[in-house]
């Protein structure tokens, strides 16, 4: 019996419009895919016409459920798909063991034939795995960064909110990546009036730089006005592997050992001591979670003298030892660990 061709989507015939497609991987997160896809239609709104179409493609066009169990219905497969301008992939919480080949294989093919390719918070795991982020510079969620660099060490992965080099585009998700297609927009001809409109529209104050970090600076949580703290706190996470004694702290930042337990007690209600240990603590449990390293090397590289010091430390913080938290995690633990 013959098989019939699978059909091609059939979309609008409009040259003016972009197409720009959106692979979901299962346990997506649905705040990173509407931060990219939205600010896409708020921009025909802005301009007063369609600028751009969405094509939502998963594996089997099947529905897809996201990380928080809503299930979106999808265009396309891969191999149905219409020509793109560009395609995003939309990456998984937690990031999948394994990828489909047929789906490695389709990514190659299109970078091969010039489409833009990009990964919204994990998503570029995905593209990594395809071997089509190396020589670029990429971004992803900041929990997940040391998991990529351990496994691609070839690739150049930054901190930064977003990445567009060339023709990849990264994301660290979450609200990035409306900063980052906004950007994107803004690049089009008459791109940058339409992009300021849409991010009106999207009551967007600030569309932020690509430099600006991840994570919180803890200048935004303290306010302006104690400059000393966050510049002792910023030398302490410059200096996890060989934790720095209070005294040098001190003289460093040209304050008392004293002035620094005060400022330490009145802003963040514990002793600098305190503080040091837990963001080592907390730097321990991204690279236990997020990469392979053995525990005694994590050990090491976050400041403690020995494995035994370490996973009594850690199990005071997180109510586990070491080992236990990264087999609840799922992730195997090296045997040389």
């Amino acid at each position: 019996m013959k098989h019939a061709e699978p059909q091609r989507l059939q979309l609008p015939d409009c040259d003016k419009l972009k197409t720009f497609g959106f692979l979901l991987i299962p346990n997506f997160t649905t705040i990173g895919f509407a931060s990219a896809i939205e600010p896409l239609r708020i921009a025909g709104l802005a301009a007063g016409r369609p600028l751009y179409r969405s094509v939502l493609i998963s594996s089997d066009n099947q529905p897809v459920a996201a990380s928080n169990g809503v299930r979106v219905m999808t265009d396309s497969s891969p191999e149905q798909a219409p020509a793109l301008d560009a395609l995003f992939v939309v990456g998984a919480n937690p990031i999948p063991e394994k990828y489909d080949r047929a789906l490695l294989a389709w990514l190659r093919r299109l970078a091969e034939q010039g489409v833009p390719l990009g990964g919204i918070c994990t998503g570029g795991h995905l593209l990594a795995s395809a071997g089509l982020l190396e020589g670029y510079r990429c971004t992803l969620h900041w929990e997940n960064i040391e998991q990529i660099k351990a496994r691609f060490p070839r690739i150049i992965v930054s901190h930064q909110l977003y990445e567009l080099d060339r023709d990849r585009y990264t994301c660290s998700g979450g609200t990035a990546a409306l900063d980052m297609t906004l950007q994107l927009i803004s690049r089009e001809p008459d791109g940058a009036e339409i992009a300021s409109r849409a991010a009106e529209l999207l009551l967007c104050e600030r569309v932020r730089n690509a430099r600006d970090p991840q994570r919180i600076p803890l200048r935004q949580k303290i306010g302006n006005t104690q400059p000393k703290l966050s510049q002792i706190v910023t030398i302490m996470e410059a200096n996890l592997e060989e934790p720095l004694e209070l005294a040098e702290l001190a003289r460093l930042n040209e304050v008392s050992v004293r002035q620094l337990e005060r400022l330490f007690h009145k802003y963040l209600a514990r002793t600098p001591s305190q503080y040091y240990l837990e963001l080592r603590l907390q730097r321990a449990r991204e690279l236990l979670l997020c990469s392979e390293a053995p525990v005694g090397e994590i050990a090491l590289t976050c400041g403690f003298s020995s494995a035994a010091h370490f996973s009594k430390s850690y199990s005071r913080q997180f109510g586990l030892s070491p080992r236990r938290e990264r087999q609840h995690s799922g992730m195997a633990v090296p045997a040389r660990s």
